[in-house]
């Protein structure tokens, strides 16, 4: 009888559903939609029109033979399809691959996991999203996270802020892991542009709401220190039995 070991769930699997637990919790539901995209959902409805400067910025793969279709950059496209369909209060999650054209090395890869939530309500402010995300990421990575917001910009979203998290490694004192600023670069967020509710029918004058993406697999590496995005999707058993 041939000597096998029982599989069990990929680590990006099993980071998923911690994920997923943690924002049921806090009232969140869960939602998918399609990998293969038209135009309209990854970019015109996100506020990002033709000739945008920022589409880009998501080296995209355009589907062959297939007119305004691409292969979803970012998993904001959910974001609008469920917003198309259900009313405010809204609280959702969106877990899924996406797909960028871009050159591989130790932190890009040409498909990865990418984790969108928002919320939308007639009283949704900045403060309201650190709360959220200051829970998600304490009980992520099971210790005390300070956050720092910085400003930037995200077309779908005004303001726009990344969002930094104290280093795990000296406790935000300052080291070479955080290039001695005592904050590493998680996700970026915001709160959703008017022009994206407009987009949806919900009136923007009554609603707020605010976005954040993080990258699955970048949550992953963080936490477990892992020093090679790549290794998540090189069927290598030696990784893989670690988790």
């Amino acid at each position: 009888m041939t000597n096998c070991k029982r599989g069990h769930l990929h680590p990006i699997t099993q980071i998923i559903q911690e994920i997923n637990t943690i924002f049921y919790a806090l009232g969140f539901e869960v939602a998918y939609g399609p990998e293969i995209e038209s135009e309209y959902y990854n970019f015109d409805a996100l506020n990002i029109p033709k000739n945008h400067p920022a589409r880009g910025m998501q080296d995209t793969f355009w589907v062959k033979n297939k007119e305004n279709t691409v292969m979803r950059t970012h998993t904001s496209n959910v974001q609008i399809r469920y917003m198309e369909n259900n009313k405010p209060p809204l609280r959702i999650i969106v877990p899924g691959k996406v797909f960028r054209n871009e050159a591989t090395d130790a932190t890009h890869e040409t498909q990865f996991y990418q984790l969108e939530g928002f919320m939308v309500d007639e009283v949704t402010t900045l403060g309201t999203l650190k709360g959220v995300l200051k829970i998600f990421l304490e009980k992520f990575f099971n210790k005390k996270i300070d956050i720092r917001f910085r400003p930037s910009f995200f077309p779908f979203v005004e303001p726009g802020i990344e969002v930094d998290i104290s280093c795990f490694k000296c406790g935000g004192k300052g080291c070479s892991i955080c290039k001695n600023s005592g904050f590493i670069e998680a996700l970026g967020a915001g709160m959703i542009h008017p022009n994206v509710l407009k987009n949806v029918k919900i009136d923007s004058e009554k609603y707020q709401g605010f976005a954040f993406g993080v990258g699955i697999d970048r949550l992953g590496m963080l936490k477990y220190g892992i020093d090679d995005v790549r290794l998540f999707y090189s069927g290598d058993l030696r990784f893989i039995q670690q988790f």
